[in-house]
């Protein structure tokens, strides 16, 4: 039987002139110095691929390239324009169902190439051609993002980039992915971010071959969606009056202070489709996280009649875990949460929504009528199984809107909803319990993952979380644990990082906590395991930071191989 295939052929355009006035493909200097080509570049690829095998030569753009795609591919030459074709200065010609012999770039979707998954791909470099194969279009895209980091650093600029030789080295390369949950998190509950960083972080996840953008959009500080039914979670509870100043554990011991200024926004219902749509284009999948039954005190400040006591509350103004959630004995509540979750629904096509489930303190409801009502009549063991029967009732709603059900490791306490998923962050005896019992899992522990942890000598870095997760620890992390049968193995879908951002107020900030642990992580999800070598990373990401440098990102500058990252730095401080 003959394979079906799919060809969308692609040559690259290289240098534009100078006048926004062009037709065709010829156009620039039409000749390269020989002594130019770098006949043996080195190959420096985040995360690793599979396997790989260097030739002599390079693919060298001309002016003579241009893109020749086949009508329904069409979109996915203007995506690999968005990615680009910013460093030329104008978008790469396109030119339907054309005929190019040399300096080619071919796509072949085929479907029976079963192997390397939907996710993986083949790509051959020649000195006149570049062949990507893939099962499926996503498998074309991690070819791209592969293209990209072959070609010079410069090719992630945002701006036209003049004087630089356009080549490719010569190459065979087979890659598939390692899990098929490879996730970023991000907080924007702490603290708000502009809707061109939430862009930019799905840039940075799709460069690195993840595919999950959890995005955590409420909290005690901030409720950050809009939900038409509710206008006050908007009015009230996405804005805080002030915000603390320096660490929590100072507040603590009674020396609190604040910086006097309001702080807050949310994004539009229109400016989540546009994120989803966004991400959508880079192959990335976004789970919103909406905080229940705790983390929510800022809804509970808009709507106080959905809490235990009846309020008057506070969006909160400084970090920890608020005693205020919501009130599980009353209807109210769950139907102030399905409204919620309807319209969430309608914004965000993925299968997992994000429903928290934990640090949920039990103090209201044990003083609670309601709850306590609530505990007897559903024939309740305790408060724990209170918050199992909440997180089922969730899921049971979910489930008949053709979703499902994930949250944190907590959702475990008083009994597992039937087919939720867990995201592991107490370590990893949650997510070993729930893949024993046949539930799928996401390992996500502090210990290795927590990116807003400190990354060195706490004295010399930007004030942070109290631990301490250096690079290499976050390399070396492995997310199927020992423990686990080869069975249960297969219910880990994979893992993801979290920036939580207490004390991460920007942009800026955030890329520093990101990077480059974030570039480990990307290997610890993708990379096969007998492949990962923390040197060959460490050398790899000496040039991936120049990638980063042309992209305008603020990261940590590397530490020196020869410093033993498990001995420098202060003790972990538990908070």
């Amino acid at each position: 039987m003959k394979k079906k295939i799919t060809v969308f052929h692609v040559s690259l355009f290289c240098f534009i002139s100078l006048s926004p006035f062009f037709s065709g493909c010829k156009v620039g200097p039409d000749v390269i110095r020989p002594e130019l080509r770098a006949m043996n570049k080195s190959i420096s690829i985040i995360p690793e691929p599979l396997s790989y095998r260097q030739s002599e030569g390079s693919f060298m753009i001309n002016s003579q390239t241009c893109i020749i795609v086949d009508e329904d591919l069409k979109e996915m030459a203007e995506r690999f324009n968005e990615i680009i074709s910013p460093a030329w200065g104008a978008p790469l010609p396109i030119k339907i169902n054309g005929q190019a012999k040399n300096n080619i770039i071919k796509f072949v979707i085929a479907s029976d190439l079963n192997d390397l998954s939907d996710e993986g791909y083949q790509l051959k470099v020649t000195n006149d051609r570049i062949v990507i194969t893939a099962a499926a279009e996503a498998g074309i895209f991690y070819g791209l993002q592969t293209v990209r980091q072959l070609l010079p650093e410069q090719i992630f600029s945002k701006q036209r980039v003049s004087g630089v030789q356009w080549e490719i080295p010569c190459v065979e390369i087979e890659d598939r992915p390692r899990f098929q949950w490879r996730g970023m998190h991000l907080d924007v509950g702490r603290h708000y971010m502009p809707m061109d960083f939430i862009k930019k972080n799905i840039d940075f996840i799709a460069m690195h071959k993840m595919n999950v953008f959890h995005w955590h959009l409420t909290e005690d500080q901030g409720w950050r969606i809009e939900i038409k039914k509710y206008p006050k979670l908007t009015q009230i509870a996405a804005w805080r009056d002030e915000t603390l100043v320096g660490h929590v554990k100072d507040a603590k011991k009674g020396k609190a202070k604040y910086d006097g200024k309001k702080h807050g926004g949310f994004y539009t219902q229109d400016d989540i489709r546009e994120i989803v749509e966004y991400a959508k284009q880079h192959y990335v999948t976004v789970v919103p996280e909406i905080e229940m039954p705790g983390h929510c005190q800022a809804a509970l400040a808009a709507y106080p009649e959905l809490s235990c006591s009846g309020g008057p509350f506070e969006v909160g103004k400084k970090w920890g875990v608020s005693r205020e959630v919501y009130c599980a004995g009353n209807e109210k509540t769950f139907e102030f949460l399905q409204d919620v979750l309807l319209e969430v629904l309608d914004l965000f096509p993925s299968g997992y929504i994000h429903v928290g489930g934990d640090e949920c303190p039990k103090h209201r409801w044990q003083v609670c009528e309601k709850c306590q009502g609530r505990i007897q009549s559903e024939s309740l063991k305790d408060e724990h199984e209170l918050q199992s029967y909440f997180i089922k009732r969730i899921e049971t709603f979910l489930m008949a809107h053709g979703r499902n059900l994930i949250g944190w490791d907590e959702i475990l306490e008083g009994g597992l909803a039937p087919n939720a998923a867990v995201m592991s962050w107490r370590g990893e005896k949650g997510g070993i319990a729930a893949a024993k019992a046949g539930h799928r899992v996401v390992m996500a522990p502090n210990t290795y993952t927590y990116l807003n942890f400190y990354q060195a000598d706490r004295d010399t870095e930007p004030i942070a979380q109290g631990k301490f997760l250096p690079l290499e620890k976050v390399y070396n992390y492995d997310p199927v644990p020992v423990v686990l049968t080869e069975q249960e193995a297969r219910y880990i879908l994979g893992a993801q990082g979290q920036l939580w951002t207490e004390y991460i107020p920007n942009p800026k900030h955030a890329e520093y906590m990101l990077f480059p642990r974030m570039s480990a992580l990307a290997e610890v999800v993708w990379t096969q395991k007998e492949k990962k070598d923390y040197k060959r990373f460490y050398n790899n990401l000496e040039v991936h930071l120049k990638r980063l440098d042309s992209y305008e990102t603020n990261y940590r500058r590397l530490d020196s191989m020869s410093i033993p990252q498990k001995n420098y730095g202060n003790k972990p401080n538990n908070q």
